[in-house]
Order: structure tokens, then C-alpha cells, then sequence
């Protein structure tokens, strides 16, 4: 575990609307993309050395479309940088941590991620990502 916060997802109907907040605050976005098997839109806004992720849903049977179904627009994970993903899947499991897949699996910008179940986190989803080789979080 790097034991930084990587950056905090916000659940957006649309990134254009909410983008005229952060932008307001004279904050940039660094990129945005696609990702098709979370059935989400992202976009990430650097914040110092964390970042704000922009989650708009692009399906609506995506985990984000039914976030927004039910509690709107929000917090909808903390992420944590992770630098072994794979190993830290693997303390967690032996330690009885709750975790959403059953291994980590592909996120945005080439990272690798798992989640940490709420139940297992005082009510937190809490994404652990290890950013691609060469890339920087």
C-alpha cells in the first residue's frame, strides 16, 4: 500500500454540468475516458498530488447509475493508492475484509482496482488502485 489517497469518485448525472463548479474553482480536467465494463464516463481533475474523479454513468445498469438512483449525487468512494494491488487483495481476504470482486480487475487509465465493501469500511466504498506501469496516479 502507497498510503496516499489517489482520489475521491464523485457520482455525476453529467460531467459537463458539474464541471462548471471545479472549473469555477480554477481547476483543470487532466483527461477523460471511458470506461465500458463499469459502464462509466470519467474524468479526473488533479488537486495537488490526490485527484477528484468525475463518475457519470453511460448505462443503466451500471453500480453509478444506481448510486444516483438512490442517494444522487455525491461521494461515492475513496480511493487509496496502491503499489501491489494483488497483495493487498490478499491481506485483506486473510484478515475477513469484505471485498467486492473476486479478484482486482481493470480501471481507468490502464490502473488495476478492487473494493473494499462498505460493511468492511464504516459504510465507506474504498477503492485501492495501482496505477499502470510508467504511470504516475
Amino acid at each position: 500500500m502507497n498510503r496516499r489517497i489517489d482520489h475521491i469518485g464523485l457520482a455525476v448525472p453529467s460531467i459537463a454540468e458539474a464541471l462548471r463548479f471545479w472549473s469555477a474553482l480554477g481547476l483543470a480536467v487532466d483527461h477523460v475516458e471511458e470506461v465500458p465494463q463499469e459502464g462509466v464516463r470519467v474524468a479526473m481533475i488533479r488537486v495537488g498530488e490526490s485527484r477528484i474523479e468525475l463518475l457519470e454513468p453511460t448505462r443503466p445498469d451500471s453500480a453509478v447509475a444506481k448510486f444516483l438512483a438512490g442517494r444522487g449525487p455525491g461521494i461515492h468512494h475513496l480511493c487509496l493508492a496502491s503499489d501491489d494491488v494483488a497483495a493487498d487483495d490478499a491481506r485483506l481476504r486473510a484478515a475477513g475484509v469484505e471485498l467486492v470482486r473476486a479478484a482486482p480487475t481493470p480501471g481507468a487509465g490502464g490502473s488495476r482496482v478492487q473494493f473494499v465493501h462498505p460493511r468492511s469500511a464504516g459504510g465507506v466504498l474504498v477503492e485501492l488502485a495501482q496505477a499502470s506501469p510508467g504511470e504516475a496516479s
